[in-house]
């Protein structure tokens, strides 16, 4: 019970607290609402059973989730000049490359290889502008962004992995109370799109993707495995992820992966005394997921009929934690901080050139710096 109870709420967490970073990045690349409602499912059901087949086959706990700075990396993103369809091809591509990082294992090393300060800079920049929406909340309806923002704090100092869901629980009341509900698009339909690719796409969005799905999600969840005495090979488990991710993305998923956060309630000592037990928690949170994405029409009409200021104060508040560790991992260490500080510079700007989004470039303006120091020493 104790394992089923710490995958209830790794599921229930993994959700709530970033399922409105999805659905704003979704929108930003040019997603109708019926599309980001078939995207949320899509990701839902391919996170929850990619998480199933993996404990069940490995008997570990290996929780999978969606990309979270993927989709803060879509929402700080412009939409393609070619529409969604191009951002699917873009999440395609990213599935394939997530794909071969498992099954050829020079890709996996050379993404490992990113100096961190960088890949933590650039992640830094692509959530930075996006953590600012709780104040310009505030600003725009006082009330209940103030509402929401204190409802965080507050069960922060109580519980910090309820404090998300809290707010979230906060602006259902609130837009419930304020906005009139539609009766229709409450059952989630799959939408099938075509996908097309641009080279914009592909260094503006699957390349940045690739990478910080790579180096924020994966090669982290491996940690946190690793150090709750798990040590699976991560080939295996890049690959599935991937192909998860594949599958998925012609019906709007941008990305699946190991899980961080919520691998650490299924891993850690809080599934059970018994650490050959534990995956039954990945387990019961894959349900979840599953049972989440069946739901996810509901939630897109709910989110759609609500003020986008207030969705993404909820997103910009699931944010600052991941922001906060980004920062640090970009300046601890005083070799390569002016090359991060060059990096998280140039993408938080946003400015795009050539049609290329701030992500592709501030990582090379910050690698370029990188380079130029090592070669001056």
């Amino acid at each position: 019970m104790q394992a089923v109870s710490a995958g209830l709420l790794a599921g229930f967490v993994g959700f709530a607290s970033s399922f409105a970073v999805v659905l704003q990045g979704l929108a930003a690349v040019g997603a109708s609402p019926a599309q980001a409602a078939s995207g949320l499912m899509a990701l839902s059901v391919a996170m929850g059973l990619a998480g199933i087949v993996l404990s069940l086959r490995l008997r570990l706990p290996v929780s999978v989730a969606w990309s979270t700075p993927g989709a803060a990396l879509l929402a700080a993103t412009a939409a393609p000049a070619g529409g969604f369809a191009e951002a699917v091809g873009a999440f395609l591509l990213c599935g394939a490359l997530l794909t071969i990082a498992g099954l050829w294992k020079p890709l996996g090393r050379a993404v490992a290889a990113i100096p961190a300060p960088l890949a933590n800079a650039m992640l830094a920049g692509i959530l930075f502008t996006l953590c600012l929406a709780p104040v310009r909340a505030v600003a725009e309806q006082p009330l209940a962004g103030i509402a929401i923002i204190l409802a965080w704090a507050v069960v922060a100092r109580v519980n910090r992995l309820l404090a998300v869901p809290a707010a979230v629980a906060v602006a259902v009341g609130v837009i419930a109370a304020s906005a009139p509900m539609p009766m229709e698009g409450w059952v989630p339909r799959p939408e099938f799109v075509v996908p097309d690719l641009s080279f914009a796409a592909v260094t503006g969005i699957a390349l940045p993707l690739f990478i910080v799905t790579m180096a924020s999600q994966n090669i982290p969840g491996l940690a946190v495995l690793s150090a709750n005495g798990y040590r699976p090979e991560a080939g295996p488990l890049f690959a599935t992820t991937g192909a998860f991710s594949l599958l998925s993305a012609p019906f709007g998923a941008h990305a699946v992966n190991l899980a961080a956060i919520t691998a650490a309630l299924c891993a850690g000592d809080g599934a059970g005394p018994d650490p050959a037990r534990r995956w039954v928690a990945a387990v019961v949170a894959g349900c979840v997921y599953v049972l989440f994405g069946l739901l996810a029409g509901a939630v897109t009409v709910f989110v759609a009929a609500a003020p986008p200021v207030l969705i993404q104060a909820v997103a910009g508040l699931a944010l600052l934690a991941p922001l906060g560790g980004a920062m640090l991992g970009a300046v601890h260490a005083p070799q390569g901080r002016e090359a991060a500080l060059v990096c998280f510079v140039v993408t938080a700007s946003g400015v795009a050139f050539l049609g290329i989004g701030g992500a592709f470039w501030g990582l090379l303006a910050g690698g370029g710096m990188m380079l130029l120091a090592r070669w001056r020493a």
